[in-house]
């Protein structure tokens, strides 16, 4: 209200002031222009001198300026308290104003999305990461949705949830890692410590697609000599994988052993430094193996331990243990049972590591 009472009273004299113009002589109305330039030209050189502060110009005279700027040719000679360049940006900002509270008025604009739609649509960039929001709206209409949102509206509602377009494009490390699951294998070294305090490392390699653990070997040493070796081993007969993922250990990233691997057609695949959630699946199954076996016990040497880990390994770990990430299977799959209510359930069980864990077979 007090806005509007100041514009009404400044335009109410600007007004005024143009019906004398019009009405004086052109002898008095150069007379009153000098003065008025000479009393500015005091004001400015004050002003300028620091004596008085600049003033701040009130919401009509930004619009009386705007005006004069449409219709007088010279204005910008003339002004003194800003630039020209301000003139506009009141020009402007009048403007964003007036629109915005147009839009806020008519509150039109896109109608939102109902909440199915949305959870729809965010399904589908999920599981197709790699499409755009225009092949998104493609897909609906290709399975008859009628009325399909707008590849704006798509954008809109999964903004944040979905890589830049370029990062879609290109294959993520995660991305890899599914796709090729079932032809990978993860191989590192974890290091046990014997009664003695003798360091011996462990290397494990094991299947991707069935977290099966397809070869562990035991050295005080690991050199290139011994780790092809291994690799050898764990390659007998034909089985092979096609990308072998590993960290950056010396050993593993020597140039002999990453040719011997291209040798034998498999491709390796290096981690980028600390990151050790690239080797997802070693880096648990060494953590499993500690927590569940050698955290229990304490090995005597490395025959100890090559005993330990062979009876955890073969007769539970692989054939025995359910694991989350297959759905409750085991890495070898157990047998087919025919169902049974559990009060007519006989399993006869076999003891592993002197009792630590038990083997199971269902006789009925």
């Amino acid at each position: 209200m007090y806005l509007f009472l100041s514009l009404a009273k400044y335009w109410l004299w600007v007004v005024w002031e143009t019906v004398q113009t019009i009405l004086v002589t052109n002898h008095h109305l150069r007379c009153q222009v000098l003065e008025l330039r000479s009393q500015l030209a005091l004001y400015e050189e004050r002003q300028r001198s620091g004596k008085i502060k600049k003033p701040r110009p009130t919401p009509g005279f930004r619009q009386l300026w705007v005006l004069l700027s449409f219709i007088h040719k010279g204005w910008k000679a003339v002004m003194v308290i800003a630039k020209p360049d301000t003139v506009k940006r009141w020009h402007d900002t009048a403007y964003k104003r007036l629109w915005a509270k147009k839009s806020q008025t008519n509150n039109r604009g896109r109608p939102p999305l109902d909440k199915d739609v949305i959870v729809l649509i965010r399904r589908l960039v999920a599981e197709n990461p790699g499409c755009s929001e225009e092949k998104i709206r493609d897909l609906l209409i290709l399975y008859g949705v009628s009325d399909p949102p707008a590849a704006n509206s798509i954008r809109k509602y999964t903004e944040g949830k979905r890589p830049p377009s370029g990062e879609r494009r290109a294959q993520t490390w995660r991305m890899f890692l599914s796709n090729h699951g079932f032809e990978t294998w993860g191989m590192d070294f974890f290091k046990v410590v014997t009664l003695t305090f003798k360091e011996l490392f462990v290397l494990v390699m094991i299947r991707h697609d069935r977290r099966e653990i397809v070869h562990f070997g035991i050295t005080e040493h690991p050199n290139i000599f011994w780790l092809k070796q291994q690799i050898r081993e764990a390659t007998a007969y034909g089985r092979q994988p096609k990308y072998l993922v590993h960290d950056n250990d010396k050993v593993f990233v020597s140039k002999d052993v990453q040719r011997f691997l291209v040798k034998m057609g498999i491709t390796p695949k290096r981690i980028s430094k600390k990151s050790p959630w690239q080797n997802p699946y070693a880096e648990r199954v060494i953590g499993t193996l500690r927590y569940e076996c050698l955290n229990y016990m304490i090995p005597f040497n490395a025959q100890h331990l090559q005993w330990i880990l062979d009876e955890y390994i073969t007769k539970y770990y692989n054939p025995q243990r359910p694991h989350q990430g297959l759905g409750g299977q085991t890495p070898i799959p157990l047998p087919a049972y025919m169902p049974t209510k559990a009060k007519n359930t006989k399993l006869i069980g076999e003891p592993i590591l002197h009792g630590l864990y038990h083997r199971y077979r269902k006789i009925s």
